[in-house]
């Protein structure tokens, strides 16, 4: 099982494996070796075979992976045979396409709630949520026990919001916020920076020109 010797740079590779593994499955593709599966993800298949054996032996030589396994496994790895429950803050452009967007229920996500300060928006409802006052996320956290907090909201004002989700009790984090948080070591924290993202991707085609 994973341990915190694991680079992030394997743990960041394992939902690639998990998407290609369930795509697979979908067409009843039932085993794949290393090299088969390298051709279809990219990485090489001596790659592969590392990052899987961080986590123990899946394959097996001259048959390969059991992709049924193999998804099952990762999916473990992954924490995704266990639920999670979540509260949205910040219900813009962002906050409702990732409240309507039904992948993250069928994966074990369930966002319970969305908050935000803006009046003209408190009591509107997206898909089955009312938005809700953020003054109460604390009070709504606490007796529904929520796991995960996802901020969708500008720089200023993401570490307090942030600071309210630790205090009340969420163990992690999903930051759409451009801003890295400053959070206790106990919570986990994962950045999702679109604009880093882009730049990253003007870069890479800037050099593709050059």
């Amino acid at each position: 099982m994973a341990n915190k010797n694991i680079s992030m740079a394997v743990i960041r590779r394992l939902p690639k494996y998990y998407r290609y593994l369930g795509d697979l499955l979908r067409k009843d593709i039932q085993r794949i070796s290393s090299k088969e599966l390298s051709d279809i993800i990219g990485f090489t298949a001596s790659q592969i075979r590392q990052d899987l054996n961080n986590f123990g032996g899946f394959g097996q030589q001259g048959y390969g992976y059991n992709i049924e396994d193999l998804h099952t496994e990762i999916g473990k790895i992954l924490g995704l045979d266990k639920s999670y429950s979540a509260v949205l803050i910040g219900a813009g452009n962002l906050g409702q396409a990732i409240a309507n967007y039904a992948g993250f229920r069928n994966a074990g996500f369930e966002i319970k709630a969305l908050f935000d300060a803006n009046p003209k928006v408190i009591g509107l409802k997206i898909r089955e949520f009312e938005i809700l006052d953020s003054d109460f996320i604390e009070e709504y956290i606490k007796e529904n026990n929520i796991d995960i907090g996802i901020l969708c909201v500008p720089k200023n004002g993401a570490q307090q919001l942030a600071d309210r989700l630790v205090n009340a009790g969420v163990k992690g984090i999903w930051n759409f916020a451009p801003l890295d948080l400053n959070v206790s070591k106990d919570v986990i924290v994962e950045n999702v920076n679109l604009t880093e993202s882009l730049f990253t991707l003007s870069y890479l085609m800037k050099e593709d020109l050059l």
